[in-house]
């Protein structure tokens, strides 16, 4: 007895720090279900995206795709996807706090690209509009490289000024400021839809990080008649504003609101499970843009209103995750990447909304992509350096909550 009773009194004072090492060392290093939602979604996008582009070919327009066949566009989404996730993985690596340091620069450096986008010889037109950057080997998309850049920089800024956020001139006007910068430029090319998800980006992340409220509402109507009057004075986007509130109308079916009718033909011949992986009709070359911007529609006639549940369950798991995640960091006093990881939930968050949005008729027509879904390589890559960004988070938050370092 003499000999057990001091083992069984240090066995039970060593015992629980034991145990919570043993539960430490358990604990992931990083989000696996949110790795496995996002390569889930690429992958059904990369399917998708087969089956909407598979007549492309056969088109006029695609004719220089010919000698790929069919299988261009799914080589080359296969292709976005691995440099994707080698993106990814690369950023996954940078520490949070060398990516605030690294935040004017960054937005300075993208303002520059979207000014270069607009010279001659360095922009290329595409279906009318100004938005690619070309770099001899490859082309990229400035806009949406604006959208992750916008979340990092609105989270510096907010953090900077965080003692000035009840105030309309130091607080607010500094960042409008930038924002009506990117605004003008994306404008010229012009991008109305990026400039929106980029105004939501930062008017969310000030909201969140304490912008005084009576402000923000004002704000927020004085944006409303500055797109408003975007709209009222550009006459094809009027044009297609009306067309949209009543799309069956002869002209506008035929004219403005083709997209929009087809792209409800779609749904509507999907109904409840679908008609099965490629058997849309709308694909062969009655619904423009099937593999890009109105991919949700081949998905809704393909699968269904099944199908069409589980991609919105699967994006509204991921911008819920990105909020969880934000609230933790913010909780152990890491504002810069709590607001980061929020940012990241509005930005995928509203353009999803958009896209589906646009696709059910909810929305007027906008030339905005499906995260992570819609055929194109800047759009995926950007997406998935987001998201990159929200594991790094999560990484850090699980390593501070251990009692670690960074």
């Amino acid at each position: 007895m003499a000999f057990q009773m001091p083992f069984r009194f240090g066995s039970k004072s060593t015992t629980p720090s034991m145990d919570s090492r043993a539960r430490q060392s358990k604990m992931m290093e990083y989000d696996q279900p949110l790795v496995w939602v996002t390569l889930l979604l690429m992958l059904l996008g990369m399917v998708m995206v087969y089956s909407a582009s598979i007549s492309l070919p056969d088109s006029p327009k695609y004719v220089n795709y010919v000698r790929w066949q069919n299988t261009y566009f799914v080589q080359r989404q296969a292709m976005f996807i691995g440099i994707s996730l080698i993106a990814g993985l690369f950023v996954f690596r940078i520490r949070i706090a060398d990516l605030q340091k690294a935040a004017p620069y960054l937005f300075t450096a993208t303002l520059v690209m979207l000014f270069l986008v607009l010279v001659p010889g360095l922009g290329s037109v595409v279906n009318g509009s100004r938005r690619w950057l070309s770099l001899v080997v490859i082309k990229i998309q400035p806009s949406e490289l604006m959208k992750v850049v916008a979340v990092l920089y609105a989270a510096d800024y907010t953090v900077r000024k965080q003692e000035y956020m009840h105030k309309l001139t130091k607080g607010f006007m500094p960042m409008a400021a930038a924002v009506g910068v990117v605004g003008l430029l994306l404008l010229l090319e012009p991008d109305l839809g990026a400039f929106g998800v980029i105004v939501c980006i930062a008017m969310g992340i000030l909201f969140l990080g304490g912008i005084n409220a009576i402000w923000f509402g004002g704000i927020g109507l004085v944006l409303v008649a500055i797109f408003g009057s975007i709209i009222a004075l550009s006459k094809f986007r009027r044009e297609r504003y009306f067309a949209y509130l009543n799309p069956w109308e002869e002209d506008n079916a035929l004219n403005k609101a083709y997209q929009l009718t087809h792209s409800l033909i779609a749904f509507g011949r999907g109904e409840i499970f679908g008609v099965g992986l490629g058997g849309s009709v709308e694909k062969l070359h009655y619904l423009p843009e099937a593999h890009t911007d109105f991919l949700m529609a081949v998905i809704g006639e393909e699968l269904g209103l099944a199908g069409v549940l589980v991609v919105i369950a699967l994006f509204y798991w991921l911008v819920k995750r990105a909020f969880d995640i934000g609230r933790q960091a913010i909780a152990i006093d890491q504002t810069f990447a709590g607001l980061t990881a929020k940012g990241i939930g509005i930005w995928i968050g509203v353009q999803t909304f958009i896209n589906m949005g646009v696709n059910l008729g909810l929305l007027p027509t906008k030339g905005l992509t499906l995260p992570l879904m819609s055929y194109g390589g800047t759009g995926v890559v950007i997406n998935c350096i987001g998201l990159a960004i929200l594991l790094r988070i999560d990484y850090e938050n699980r390593v501070l909550m251990r009692g670690g370092r960074l």
